[in-house]
């Protein structure tokens, strides 16, 4: 897009299903213009799962190993810890 890591980095946050608005900062008011033109970028699709993989960190215990051995016995509320599902 030829523009900054941290106006991609905003863009992917304001796309978020659970993100409703953003704090930014910067030292200088050029680092402010570049936050702030975050708004207006766009990410496909294929951008945004990108950057969701890469991002996603890792399932933590019980979790990883309810993955393996209850996976026929999850329900909705379970599905959302399960990373695979997402």
């Amino acid at each position: 897009h030829g523009v900054s890591a941290a106006q991609v980095a905003l863009a992917w946050l304001l796309g978020r299903p659970a993100v409703s608005s953003l704090v930014i900062g910067g030292r200088t008011e050029a680092q402010f213009k570049d936050n702030i033109a975050a708004a207006s970028l766009v990410l496909t699709s294929d951008e945004r799962a990108r950057l969701d993989a890469v991002s996603r960190p890792a399932v933590l215990y019980p979790y990883w190993h309810q993955q393996f051995t209850a996976k026929d016995r999850f329900g909705p509320a379970d599905l959302v810890l399960d990373r695979d599902a997402i």
